[in-house]
């Protein structure tokens, strides 16, 4: 999928998680350690997003491409972005929306976590 249907579907997720009470502090943060998609506050947590969109699933289903290494990528990411905003969040989550085409987006909360890491 290329970058700008990519961030069509960040789009789609961002005002879909804004319905559903998010409140989006950020959008595509990069950094040499990785990338987080959307960045945002529910529930008094700050929320690390992963978007993943698929035409289908001959691949699997779209949140399955958030591979452990993908997962550390983010976590590492999110820390940087923590540290570089001078954060001191209540708590912290990793989400992921799973959108596959034609279909409603699906909301998989704390779809991972980041165990030894400290922010």
């Amino acid at each position: 999928m290329s970058r700008g249907v990519g961030s069509r579907y960040e789009e789609l997720a961002a005002a879909w998680l804004a319905g559903k009470g998010y409140r989006i502090a950020d959008r595509s943060f990069t950094c040499p350690m990785g990338e987080v998609d959307i960045i945002a506050e529910q529930g008094g947590d700050l929320v690390f997003v992963e978007v993943k969109a698929r035409r289908g699933e001959a691949y699997g289903r779209p949140f399955e491409a958030v591979t452990r290494s993908k997962q550390a990528k983010i976590i590492k990411a999110a820390l940087v972005y923590i540290k570089s905003n001078g954060l001191k969040p209540a708590g912290i989550r990793f989400d992921v929306v799973s959108i596959k085409m034609g279909s409603e987006p699906e909301l998989i909360k704390g779809a991972f976590e980041a165990p030894g890491y400290y922010y």
